[in-house]
């Protein structure tokens, strides 16, 4: 007599496996749309090729990279975008942490009002510049006005002149993103526990001294987080300075982005050195980025 063989039970999927099954075919695509791309443009970048011609990229080495950094007018961009970044940035760490500092405390209307903080940040960077273009225009535009300048002719020209239309940018930059700053440092003052301000307070210390041995040191990886976010897309701002400016007067707001962009979408559509510039600022971005992990380390450490 036969005996017939035991039906052999299916070993449920783990989470794991589960995980693993919904995710990855999504971290494939992923991959592959950044991955080639990477790779494809950074090959681009050593050969001499326009988008809109009909030869084949031609391999000319280096030849992108000394081009670019022996031209007088990239370090000119440069250096407009790295005032632009150390403005901007440096304002909006006061401004955002002077914010968070008033609105910690609870009061009738404090969600009302850091609501109405926060909508500049969620607003389209195109359109924030096409409105402040049109309220800095010294004829009909509100800003000279509210400075208290009621003479057009004696009014300043904000984006004519090329000090005046860098501040212009740095201005609306501090106004639009202050509040990313305020949000990241009210998550950092409300972990504060109360009863180093009891002891200290216990012990006679003054508001001065709080701040500076307390509130300082338990916010300050936090903003250095605010810090290096910001300083990274200062150093790649392109949308307020085309919607406000266009990099005008002259060249006098044109960062590193807005050249990029012309060498790849105008004039002769360099592709070969408009991708070796992207590289370039990658790298500067990457370096500056490392310098502040290191820092914000030191912080966490101590």
């Amino acid at each position: 007599m036969s005996v017939s063989p035991t039906p052999r039970t299916r070993r449920p999927l783990s989470d794991r496996n589960i995980t693993l099954l919904f995710i990855m075919p999504t971290m494939v695509i992923l991959v592959l749309m950044n991955v080639y791309p990477l790779f494809y443009s950074l090959y681009l970048s050593f050969t001499d090729y326009s988008v809109i011609s009909a030869e084949p990229p031609k391999w000319i080495g280096l030849e992108n990279y000394t081009t670019i950094l022996s031209d007088q007018r990239f370090w000119s961009h440069f250096a407009v975008t790295g005032r632009f970044a150390f403005l901007s940035v440096g304002l909006q760490m006061l401004v955002g942490f002077g914010l968070a500092l008033l609105i910690r405390e609870k009061f009738r209307g404090s969600g009302l009002v850091t609501t109405l903080i926060l909508v500049p940040m969620m607003l389209s960077p195109v359109v924030v510049g096409v409105f402040w273009r049109l309220m800095f225009n010294p004829s009909y535009g509100i800003f000279n006005y509210l400075l208290g300048f009621t003479d057009i002719n004696t009014a300043p020209e904000w984006l004519g002149q090329p000090v005046l239309a860098l501040w212009a940018i740095v201005i609306v930059d501090v106004w639009m993103w202050s509040p990313f700053v305020m949000l990241l440092s009210l998550a950092g003052l409300s972990a504060i526990p109360n009863y180093l301000y009891e002891a200290a307070a216990i012990d006679r210390a003054g508001a001065w001294f709080q701040f500076r041995r307390i509130t300082l040191p338990q916010v300050m990886p936090l903003l250095l987080i605010a810090v290096l976010f910001r300083t990274i897309e200062a150093l790649k701002q392109f949308d307020l300075v085309m919607g406000i400016t266009g990099g005008g007067p002259g060249d006098a707001t044109e960062m590193v982005s807005v050249r990029l962009y012309r060498e790849a979408f105008q004039g002769q559509f360099d592709t070969g050195l408009s991708s070796a510039l992207a590289y370039i600022v990658l790298i500067v971005i990457v370096a500056i980025s490392n310098l502040y992990i290191r820092q914000l380390n030191k912080v966490r450490e101590g």
